[in-house]
């Protein structure tokens, strides 16, 4: 199944805690990870945060000022933000496609701004500063229960069967392929439902299964690889090794 690797951590920064925690089991084809950054005590030097495309929807809450949240997703490519000296963060990973509201409520990139959308997220964010991140599980998994009772996120049956099989796609008429449906059918559902095109959202697609440690399976030749590796993340796959944890 899809194991998204949402970040690049810095080899040479310890003082960072990153915790990813799964949804409960009703809630998997939802929820990829609840997630945790954060510092303890301030940083040396600023800390900047890569991080890495994988067609997933966020809702990123600040706790260190908690107006400060929304829902956000990246490009095809990686971004790197700067997150300062001291920095608190609690997320949700959606799984790709999943996200049924309003596309224009997006951020794409860092959330850096006080939330203006129409959802309780700056009333979860204060919710959740009351609680450590080990006692908000439930909290978080309410909140997307009430997502899901409002149709805000669905699973989406034509991302579930690409995920699902991986490893038998090659290209994108692989893709229409294991989803039943038609090429242009498939590019209808993915770029409404994951803002891709069908050939994108299987670059991102390659990109994490390369950070999971794969083959480079559907790249015509190491060349090719490390072409579309340095172009997506800004780095050749050894350099990127040698920095990151992923």
């Amino acid at each position: 199944m899809y194991d998204p690797k949402g970040n690049g951590k810095e080899k040479s920064v310890q003082a960072v805690q990153f915790i990813e925690v799964e949804p409960p089991s009703h809630l998997r084809g939802i929820v990829h990870r609840f997630l945790e950054l954060k510092t303890e005590e301030p940083l040396a030097a600023d800390y900047c945060f890569h991080a890495l495309p994988d067609a997933c929807t966020y809702i990123v809450l600040n706790q260190l000022d908690r107006m400060i949240t929304g829902v956000a997703k990246l490009r095809a490519a990686s971004e790197e933000f700067n997150l300062g000296k001291k920095f608190h963060f609690v997320n949700i990973r959606f799984l790709p496609g999943v996200w049924q509201g309003d596309s224009e409520q997006i951020v794409q990139g860092a959330v850096e701004v006080p939330y203006a959308g129409d959802l309780p997220l700056t009333n979860l964010n204060e919710e959740l500063s009351k609680q450590s991140f080990a006692n908000s599980q439930l909290i978080l998994a309410g909140f997307v229960e009430m997502l899901i009772g409002k149709k805000l996120v669905a699973p989406n049956l034509v991302t579930e069967k690409i995920l699902r099989n991986l490893d038998e796609i090659h290209s994108v008429a692989d893709m229409a392929e294991f989803s039943g449906i038609s090429p242009r059918q498939l590019q209808r559902t993915l770029k409404r439902t994951t803002g891709f095109a069908p050939h994108d959202f299987l670059k991102v697609l390659r990109l994490q299964q390369a950070l999971n440690g794969a083959n480079t399976w559907s790249y015509a030749d190491q060349s090719h690889f490390i072409h579309s590796f340095r172009k997506a993340t800004g780095y050749t796959p050894g350099r990127y090794s040698r920095k990151f944890d992923v």
